[in-house]
């Protein structure tokens, strides 16, 4: 009996440990990829934005899968039109679940972007992420974006959004 005693305290106390250690994956993560893409995308800086991603990418959208790096240019153009219309963007969003070790996290959640016209206009799109990020050359970088505005066929909306709180960087 105090063999499997010992044996449950010791699973136990591992595993809290390994959370820990997630925990910290997380958090250098979150430093390194999620508080700097909301600043980018809030700046409208492309470049920045871009800088996040790994050199090869797969990015897979409603519109179909890219595999040849064409959303970065998508980006620069993009955020360039809208700093040129005046359009300003705030982007929220929040995980609903994070797998990670120390090499691999892939990353799944819902984000709301506001987009403000000049005239002050305010109109959001929602959607759904599931991101992968690993580490390369001890940076964490996004290899794999996948997201999409429907699940099941029905619009991702402000009611799915609010499940959770967004997160603050």
């Amino acid at each position: 009996m105090r063999v499997i005693c010992f044996i449950s305290a010791l699973i136990f106390m591992c595993s809290g440990h390994a959370q820990k250690d997630t925990q910290l994956i997380q958090d250098e993560i979150d430093q390194q990829v999620w508080g700097p893409f909301k600043k980018a995308f809030e700046n409208l800086d492309g470049v920045a934005l871009n800088s996040i991603y790994a050199e090869e990418v797969l990015r897979v959208t409603p519109n179909g899968i890219d595999t040849d790096n064409d959303f970065k240019s998508k980006n620069l153009a993009r955020f360039k039109v809208n700093k040129a219309e005046g359009i300003t963007i705030a982007l929220d969003f929040w995980f609903d679940n994070r797998h990670t070790n120390l090499h691999t996290s892939y990353e799944v959640g819902f984000y709301r972007i506001g987009f403000t016209s000049k005239e002050g206009e305010t109109k959001f799109s929602y959607g759904q992420f599931h991101i992968v990020i690993k580490k390369i050359d001890g940076r964490w970088k996004i290899t794999q974006d996948w997201d999409t505005t429907e699940i099941n066929g029905d619009p991702i909306t402000e009611s799915n959004f609010a499940k959770k709180q967004p997160l603050r960087f």
